[in-house]
């Protein structure tokens, strides 16, 4: 197996990274509330959706009354003698202090997000939070992401993971408001909403109809294509929230087409026509925090394509603001032959002078594609069963975590592997009661049970399932 995964990631860890994997874990769980006897503490929030669920699209709702976390309920305070305590806010607070001593600059603020969370958040929403954001991936991986980006220090990366999901939780309410109510939730508040919401609901889907960012196909690494057609963004023309919106629900739709070994993702900018009309450093900045920040260790390759010179200056800039290694996946290609590196020559669609047929056509959401978010009982009974998993989960990882034989770690491994593999196909039942059908969903790309085809038939030719399809053509030329 390992030869097929690359380094880093489960199935394919040294000796050192598992030991990291497990300290990690251990301050996770302490965090969410999970007892060191492996027993999970009763949870108030669903480990899928977290709180405020029944949000409407844009509409922030009112946030349950928060108390300050205590890290010791009766259970715990009982075993906080013996040496598998939990740990306590203070500690939090000394790794937080630590981190910030030795780093001196913290340039996304992601320290003061971790203690907010800490005094903010209760156990219960941050483990339902982490576990929205695992999905269909295995548990592992995600914590993973964040060690690879912290090189493998322990403590940076349980602030950096904390730090997200209290932007994921406050700041962008992803998996509540973004996720669950989708394209068809900013029709809705487009056509009926008043005030922002309208607004928001209108830049939205202006954005995902003419096609400004769109998936399509595969790199030759077999890591999802996302391209960015830079020449039609204008600023001003849609609100910085909307644009914030619209990046983070096309990234985490990027996630749904993920499936192991691939975990990354591969961005084409396509500078054709670009020119300083276009240019606009802030959705620029909330990007490049996006993925160092709280989607790291996400980027494959960055293909800035057909950059006219005029932007020589503009990358000058923009290359100061990225880390290093960020910097370092970006390649410029000018031509077909040049893009061939990263691409097979027959999946390069027309657009990028390549010779695939293919173009952006946006579907529009079908009445009635959301109905199973209504069968609240289904959900609830799905979610129950996703409990258990999770629970399962939790508990074989806190005996993975105590035990220091390598034969046993190993047989418990492979257990934890295998409840990672029903929870993979766990989630995909619930996915249709919490997740609202996206683009990619009515063009078959996304499949019932998570089966991914990146070249299915275009919509045009395609039956439509159920209602009829309103489909909307925004090629190059229609839009410029």
């Amino acid at each position: 197996m390992a030869s097929d995964v690359s380094p880093g990631r489960p199935g394919n860890l040294t000796p050192d990274e598992e030991e990291k994997l497990r300290q990690l874990w251990r301050h996770v769980l302490k965090l969410c509330g999970t007892t060191t006897e492996g027993n999970a503490v009763e949870v108030t929030d669903a480990v899928v959706g977290g709180p405020s669920s029944d949000a409407s699209w844009g509409k922030v709702s009112e946030k349950p009354k928060k108390k300050r976390m205590s890290l010791f309920n009766k259970k715990q305070k009982d075993k906080a003698a013996d040496g598998d305590s939990v740990a306590s806010p203070q500690s939090s607070s000394a790794i937080a202090t630590r981190i910030k001593e030795a780093d001196g600059e913290d340039k996304y603020g992601q320290t003061q997000q971790f203690l907010d969370a800490i005094a903010n958040q209760t156990p219960e929403t941050l483990r339902a939070t982490i576990w929205s954001m695992v999905k269909h991936d295995h548990p592992d991986a995600l914590l993973l992401r964040f060690l690879r980006a912290r090189k493998w220090d322990v403590e940076k990366a349980l602030v950096m993971m904390i730090s997200t999901m209290n932007w994921r939780l406050t700041e962008m309410r992803v998996d509540d408001d973004i996720m669950k109510n989708g394209e068809a939730g900013a029709v809705e508040a487009e056509k009926k909403g008043e005030g922002d919401a309208k607004k928001l609901g209108a830049d939205f889907m202006a954005q995902i109809r003419m096609g400004k960012s769109f998936l399509h196909g595969v790199d030759k690494s077999g890591r999802p294509v996302c391209v960015v057609r830079v020449r039609l963004h204008k600023q001003g023309e849609q609100c910085e929230e909307s644009l914030e919106r619209y990046t983070v629900y096309i990234i985490e739709t990027a996630r749904m087409l993920l499936s192991s070994p691939i975990d990354t993702a591969t961005i084409i900018f396509d500078m054709t026509g670009f020119s300083m009309a276009n240019m606009d450093y802030t959705p620029v900045k909330f990007m490049i925090k996006c993925f160092e920040a709280n989607y790291p260790e996400s980027l494959g390759a960055v293909l800035v394509h057909k950059a006219p010179w005029v932007f020589q200056g503009i990358w000058k800039i923009i290359r100061g603001w990225l880390d290093p290694v960020v910097a370092s996946k970006v390649q410029f290609t000018n031509n077909m032959r040049e893009m061939e590196q990263f691409i097979e020559p027959s999946r390069i669609i027309t657009e990028l002078d390549g010779p695939e047929v293919w173009k952006y056509q946006y579907v529009e959401p079908i009445d009635g594609e959301n109905d199973k978010m209504k069968d609240t009982a289904e959900r609830d009974r799905l979610l129950e069963a996703r409990e258990l998993l999770v629970s399962e989960f939790e508990e074989a990882t806190l005996q993975w975590i105590r035990t220091d034989e390598k034969t046993d770690r190993a047989g418990i491994q492979g257990q934890r592997n295998g409840l990672a593999r029903k929870l993979r196909e766990d989630y995909w039942r619930l996915d249709p009661y919490v997740r609202a059908r996206s683009l990619y969903d009515r063009t078959g790309v996304i499949q019932p049970g998570g089966k991914i085809d990146f070249y299915p038939k275009a919509p045009s030719s395609a039956p439509a399932a159920e209602g009829t399809r309103q489909v909307v053509d925004t090629s190059a030329d229609d839009v410029d």
